[in-house]
């Protein structure tokens, strides 16, 4: 795709075109060291960012000590050894700012990486940067209020999605092969399906977690990375489990080759909870059933197990989420300012005073949510295949925090209402990017799964890339 509203880093340098598997390839052969990759990514960054606003904060001397000490490292193979990449602006990483996106956080400096990052460099990441994010990670697009927006690689007008926005637009843009994301009610998925990405939100339990997002009293935030193919989702997962791995859950292992069972495949295109799905991701999710069909799987309708609560209930735990923030922020961030706390924020808060009643009800049932979702799939459906989003992806200031803020819930609501459910449940569910819409922007398609069904997932996807190559934006 090119055109004037088009931002695109990828050139005839260290990076190329190369997904992060083909430049940990070129690094290992020596073809060019990490240094030289280190140096490319810091180029493309700086060249495009002034047009995307997807970076928060840059730590280039810091990426390029990692990128020398790679280049000194052992013969151990290493995933990912010397590949640039960028982390989200939520979880702690030693020399660069926790600030979840939001104004009322003070930028201090952490002095410590955390469990997750640890076990992220642990596939041999070299960070450059954090990348922005709506405050919090409330909203679906990573806007925040007075202005500041990430735009979309595909379409500058358009939003790169959220909470993860500035992850995936660095990605889209080809500024780095991989980087981190998280999602606690879609934001590793919805930017990768805006983008034209590849995004897992993994099983509860199955990577390391954040202390920033560990005292929640329901777990629904994964941690998990953005990349432009199946096989480096595949090789990071593999990779990380090299650092930990959940006894609890099935291993992933290494995933290099198509699934070779043929699967019972359950559709389903509305959400219970939305309003009807657009015409355009219809068609996407259409598409890639019939696709499906011809590779010999068996696609039946599907209605996912979910009680009728459920839509409430997540926006109420949202709520909850908020007036922790905003009554308590003092006690969880450095330097906590709540009177610069966005409007969204705010007016969650509000709502939560108002239906804090609601709270044992609310807890409980999500607490659930674990035990219901596995009940849809004791008829024997191996995997469900759902739009990631009820409509393509907006304007830039649709989604915007300077709204009313019970007019913004509701739209979020209508736009997500396919991707709580497995935050709730613990399921994984993958993105993948198989339409565009009549601007010519991606639409994402989502496969999801019993808890520890990552394999399955992977290998499925695997099987649909090899049929229908992704489109990237180079």
């Amino acid at each position: 795709m090119t055109g004037t509203h088009v931002v695109s880093a990828f050139t005839e340098d260290a990076l190329g075109d190369l997904d992060a598997t083909g430049v940990a390839e070129r690094i290992a052969s020596g073809e060019v060291t990490a240094g030289e990759c280190a140096e490319a990514a810091i180029v493309r960054l700086e060249r495009v960012n002034p047009a995307l606003n997807a970076v928060e904060f840059k730590d280039f001397p810091r990426a390029r000590e990692r990128a020398d000490a790679a280049e000194g490292a052992s013969e151990t193979f290493i995933a990912f050894r010397g590949v640039p990449t960028a982390t989200k602006c939520n979880i702690h990483v030693a020399g660069m700012p926790l600030t979840e996106g939001s104004a009322a956080i003070t930028p201090t400096l952490q002095t410590v990486d955390g469990p997750f990052t640890q076990q992220f460099l642990s596939t041999g990441v070299v960070p450059i940067a954090s990348t922005t994010m709506p405050e919090y990670g409330w909203s679906a697009s990573t806007e925040r209020s007075g202005g500041s927006v990430t735009r979309n690689p595909w379409h500058t007008d358009f939003s790169a999605g959220g909470s993860s926005g500035g992850s995936a637009a660095l990605v889209a843009a080809g500024v780095v092969p991989i980087a981190h994301g998280n999602d606690g009610g879609g934001s590793i998925r919805i930017p990768a399906a805006v983008c034209g990405l590849v995004g897992l939100k993994p099983s509860r339990g199955r990577l390391l977690g954040d202390p920033s997002s560990s005292s929640a009293p329901v777990k629904i935030v994964a941690d998990g990375v953005l990349v432009r193919s199946v096989r480096d989702c595949a090789r990071f997962f593999e990779a990380a489990e090299l650092h930990y791995r959940n006894p609890k859950l099935t291993p992933i292992g290494r995933v290099d080759r198509p699934v070779q069972r043929r699967l019972r495949i359950g559709l389903c295109m509305d959400s219970p909870f939305t309003p009807a799905t657009d015409t355009a991701t219809r068609q996407a999710v259409n598409s890639a059933a019939e696709m499906l069909e011809s590779l010999g799987h068996s696609v039946e309708p599907y209605t996912p197990a979910v009680l009728p609560s459920f839509k409430t209930d997540f926006e109420d735990y949202w709520s909850f989420l908020a007036f922790a923030v905003a009554k308590g922020g003092s006690r969880l961030f450095d330097g906590f300012d709540a009177s610069r706390l966005d409007p969204l924020t705010l007016g969650l808060s509000r709502r939560f005073v108002r239906r804090s009643y609601r709270t044992p009800l609310f807890l409980a049932r999500l607490a659930a949510s674990a035990r219901v979702y596995e009940r849809g799939f004791n008829t024997g459906i191996d995997a469900v295949l759902t739009p990631v989003l009820t409509h393509t992806t907006p304007r830039i200031g649709y989604l915007t925090p300077d709204q009313d803020p019970e007019v913004l819930l509701d739209k979020l609501s209508s736009y997500v209402g396919f991707t709580p459910m497995h935050n709730a449940s613990g399921a994984p569910a993958i993105s993948l990017p198989l339409g565009q819409d009549p601007d010519g922007l991606p639409i994402g398609v989502m496969f999801s799964g019993r808890r520890g069904s990552e394999r399955l997932l992977l290998e499925l996807a695997l099987e649909i890339e090899e049929a229908r190559p992704f489109s990237i934006l180079g």
